[in-house]
């Protein structure tokens, strides 16, 4: 396996402690700023998510927190027994979210447990497994995976078991649900769809598999787009599969690494690589691409969008505002980390300094280096003109795009 290539597991924060930077590059017509920092002492792997102006989100401190989203101010706190790297999801006035134990958690807006379900041991793949599956809800029924190899169906009222469905390995992959089928991806290299209703299977799909990779691992999520679900893998490819028989229709192969985040918004499909360090759009039918833009580094997170803007952050610590026709750079956000540890490891262009392998010596080295410069691998999330930016430097960044 190449080194320095693939990424996941932080363990301690590097804390900064200094002053938020200003933002760079050319404005809009709504100049951003910078609202609040939130800060902890531990990195943020999941995204935030908004209801009713208040942020919930969990951090691998294993504590879920309630946010105030117009001044940063915790309302209040859960500890849960484990580190949280999933995005919770809301059913009624409940909100829900798995732990590193296995446990999938719910609850009340107020903080306090409505109902837990142990879901049975949860592990990380490998160092690079650094996401766990975020539930998803439909008419009433959470669909969500688990790194004891089994995807499970529960009733989201009491968090009774429906059904469950053995894949024999981490099911690490957010699901995409439609109107009958419920399609998630396995570490064992398979893609399925299952029957909503009892978990039944309707069809997989094998990857490739790659030389680094012979397994095909599908850690990314897969995205719904007319009859096809996109799905990126480990073994360099992007596929588009038939939603009702699981067949290909097209892929791309990538030669750099995975291209794992694939968004579908405005008729097109946009998908970020990891190693590939491209952002990019695509028409989703063929596969064409409508333009394609090189990242100074890896992404992991999928993109937020507002209007004919794109927001993402990659993992050396910068959020980008893209326009999405052109895929032109509008401005970009530096994190503060990024800005006192960038000239350790990097030129001024952001490519590597020429002395990065005495320097960098280990894929775990290399991670830390990321929680230095408060790397994104999160999701930014859009609420009332303001972008929610979760880090792995321990700070939740919002950023106003102007007046509410």
């Amino acid at each position: 396996m190449k080194s320095l290539f693939i990424l996941s597991i932080l363990l301690m924060l590097i804390p900064f402690k200094g002053t938020p930077q200003t933002f760079s590059g050319e404005f809009s017509e709504n100049e951003p700023s910078l609202s609040w920092v939130f800060s902890t002492r531990q990195p943020f792997y999941a995204s935030p998510f908004i209801h009713d102006d208040v942020i919930y989100i969990g951090g691998t401190d294993s504590i879920f927190r309630a946010i105030n989203l117009h001044n940063g101010h915790e309302i209040w706190q859960y500890a849960c027994g484990g580190q949280i790297r999933s995005t919770a999801c809301l059913n009624g006035g409940n909100i829900i979210f798995c732990n590193g134990t296995g446990e999938l958690i719910c609850l009340k807006t107020d903080g306090s447990l409505q109902w837990k379900f142990n879901g049975g041991y949860e592990t990380h793949y490998d160092f690079a497994d650094y996401h766990q599956s975020s539930p998803g809800l439909n008419n009433g029924i959470i669909y969500w995976g688990s790194g004891s190899g089994i995807f499970y169906a529960l009733k989201a009222d009491s968090g009774e078991l429906a059904w469950k469905f053995e894949t024999g390995s981490h099911v690490h992959t957010t699901a995409a649900i439609d109107q009958e089928s419920v399609y998630f991806g396995s570490f064992n290299g398979y893609m399925y769809a299952l029957n909503l209703m009892d978990g039944s299977l309707r069809w997989k799909f094998k990857t490739v598999g790659h030389q680094y990779f012979p397994k095909g691992e599908v850690q990314g999520s897969p995205v719904i787009i007319g009859k096809q679900v996109i799905i990126g893998a480990r073994d360099y490819n992007l596929y588009a599969l038939d939603k009702e028989k699981g067949y290909c229709h097209w892929n791309k192969v990538y030669t750099l690494g995975w291209v794992l985040s694939a968004s579908f918004y405005d008729s097109t499909l946009f998908i970020a690589g990891a190693d590939e360090r491209i952002l990019a759009a695509i028409n989703p039918l063929d596969g064409s691409y409508l333009w394609k833009n090189k990242m100074e580094l890896l992404m992991f997170g999928k993109p937020a969008f507002q209007d004919e803007t794109l927001f993402i952050g990659t993992t050396i610590g910068k959020l980008h505002a893209v326009d999405i026709r052109t895929g032109k750079e509008i401005w970009v956000f530096n994190t503060p980390s990024y800005e006192k540890n960038r000239f350790r490891y990097f030129k001024p262009d952001d490519s590597y300094r020429d002395d990065i392998y005495s320097i960098i010596t280990s894929d775990l080295h290399f991670l830390k280096v990321e929680e230095e410069l408060g790397g994104f691998f999160s999701s930014p999330v859009l609420s009332r003109n303001r972008i929610v930016a979760s880090s792995t430097d321990g700070n939740i960044y919002c950023i106003s795009l102007g007046s509410e």
